[in-house]
């Protein structure tokens, strides 16, 4: 009887070993892993974005009109800045938060489990931030840096930017869910120019989604964008 409970207690022991052991791996040990992946990213990030510099082009406003009559007070032509939507993987932007000091965090393409790992992820259905219609991003809320762990504390009207190569993208948060990870909707196309962010509810569970919306209010792109929903009755 004592050799099975000497047993038992050392199992029990190790058990929690292994688990503490597992847990501070997750928590502490891929964010040291993270930081040093996004600082190494972030230097090649800076420079090439600086190379790049933005590129329009000269679009008629009448193409966006009807009948091709523009209202009066309309500019003949805007300027409207595509980009090339990067491999995933791929890092090509820097994603600024100031209200819960998030400050250019490198933003990646794709939103697979190896990407995440290394920043927040873009899903590559949908537009790239600053492009016409609803932009999706993901991010880890626990582990890998944690970057969207203080997203319970953003509010309607607080700002954020997203830099990529054509320029600065700036959102203001319109609206805050909680849905349920089925709950794909939310990916839906959208008029205008929207950034939507999602990560998991609660902290430290993945039973849940919280979703912020935030609507375009500054960037290269603001002027097409807000003439085409005129132009669209939107």
């Amino acid at each position: 009887m004592r050799y099975k409970l000497h047993v038992l207690g050392w199992t029990l022991i190790w058990s929690g070993v292994f688990i503490f052991g597992y847990v501070g791996w997750q928590l502490w040990v891929t964010d040291w892993i993270n930081a040093g992946v996004q600082a190494e990213a972030a230097a090649g990030l800076e420079s090439s974005l600086a190379a790049d510099g933005p590129s329009g082009e000269q679009f008629d406003t009448d193409d966006l009109f009807e009948g091709g009559e523009r209202p009066s007070g309309v500019p003949e032509t805007v300027e409207f800045y595509r980009e090339e939507e990067p491999d995933v993987g791929e890092s090509f932007a820097f994603l600024t938060i100031p209200s819960i000091g998030l400050e250019e965090v490198v933003l990646y393409e794709g939103v697979d489990t190896q990407t995440l790992r290394s920043g927040p992820g873009h899903m590559p259905a949908t537009p790239l931030p600053g492009q016409p219609g609803n932009s999706v991003v993901s991010g880890h809320r626990t582990t890998h840096g944690r970057p969207f762990f203080d997203f319970d504390q953003l509010e309607t009207g607080h700002r954020i930017e997203v830099e990529t190569s054509v320029g600065t993208h700036v959102y203001e948060v319109r609206e805050i869910e909680v849905v349920q990870p089925t709950d794909v909707w939310v990916t839906d196309p959208r008029p205008g120019g929207w950034l939507t962010l999602t990560t998991c509810e609660p902290k430290f569970s993945a039973r849940q989604r919280l979703v912020v919306f935030a609507e375009m209010v500054a960037g290269p792109n603001l002027d097409y964008i807000r003439l085409d929903q005129t132009a669209s009755g939107l």
